[in-house]
């Protein structure tokens, strides 16, 4: 295999040469020997190659295939080598790591001191913002995206669970009534995570008797989710939101579930990052917040 890969990476050199003379003054060999081992490769594969003449060489439609391929095959060799050798080298340098505001701050920020102390030759700059990133233009290495992504072009690679629920402090039910049913929400106070100017959404729930959607609306719309929690828990209404976010107030009995016989459609937690990425501080730290969170996600305990 080896001598495949050999004669290969010579047929690349003088496809892309021109001539047997260049191929052999890139390689560090003879014209006579590159003509040799062209002449051997013609052989084992029974087809011709190269057509030569006195004044120049030009690929047969044999040879444009072999070459286009063969590049192919051979670029792959080399990121895969590379990607290995990266694999063992000590993560070092800056990680730009961008996530939403909320999470970033519960979930992110305080497992960091840890994650610089067992890789003492890395950085981690945090961007947190609830503005979708164009992370090329802002030079970012990793995003932690709620939802999956759709970035075809970038490695999502799922990190957690992200229950949501529908809930409301037990004094807003004991005012307005604990709704029965998906369609008891269009009368009752729903708290909006949207744009302020947005006056009804529609939440897609699935039931008993399959999925179900209504127009739900309120007097309170917020573009902040923590904000749309601590107004739930305050007996605003009723929300819908991530256990991740409001575990500790379920625990503490400040709000309740709401219509449990109902879910709501998944936004796990994804990392986001490129294909080529600089793989030792990027894959050391997406392991590290797995290796945090938990199979179960440990925001679900005690509920």
């Amino acid at each position: 295999m080896l001598d495949e890969v050999s004669e290969l990476a010579l047929f690349c050199a003088i496809a892309e040469s021109g001539s047997l003379v260049g191929a052999g003054a890139r390689l560090g060999l003879s014209g006579a020997l590159v003509s040799k081992r062209l002449i051997r490769l013609e052989a084992r594969l029974g087809v011709r190659l190269v057509t030569r003449t006195t004044r120049r060489l030009s690929l047969t439609a044999e040879g444009e295939l072999y070459y286009q391929r063969g590049r192919e095959a051979l670029a792959l060799l080399a990121d895969t080598e590379e990607r290995l050798r990266a694999s063992r080298a000590e993560p070092a340098g800056v990680l730009r790591v961008t996530a939403s505001a909320s999470f970033g701050r519960q979930h992110i920020a305080p497992f960091l001191p840890a994650f610089l102390a067992r890789y003492p030759a890395l950085s981690v700059h945090l961007y947190l913002t609830d503005a979708v990133v164009d992370l090329v233009a802002e030079r970012m290495d990793l995003a932690i995206r709620i939802g999956r992504p759709v970035d075809s072009d970038w490695v999502a690679r799922r990190l957690a669970d992200n229950r949501r629920v529908l809930c409301a402090a037990p004094d807003y039910l004991a005012r307005r009534g604990v709704p029965q049913r998906a369609a008891d929400l269009s009368g009752h106070d729903c708290l909006l995570l949207a744009e302020p100017g947005t006056r009804y959404q529609n939440w897609t729930l699935e039931g008993p008797s399959g999925q179900e959607t209504v127009r739900v609306g309120g007097r309170l719309v917020c573009d902040h989710g923590e904000a749309v929690g601590e107004a739930c828990a305050a007996g605003g209404g009723i929300a819908i939101k991530s256990v991740w976010d409001i575990g500790n107030a379920l625990r503490a009995g400040r709000v309740v579930t709401v219509l449990p016989q109902y879910r709501l459609p998944a936004q796990d937690v994804y990392a986001l990052y490129p294909q080529r990425a600089a793989l030792p501080r990027i894959g050391v730290f997406v392991d590290y917040l797995m290796e945090c969170y938990g199979r179960v996600p440990y925001w679900e305990e005690g509920l």
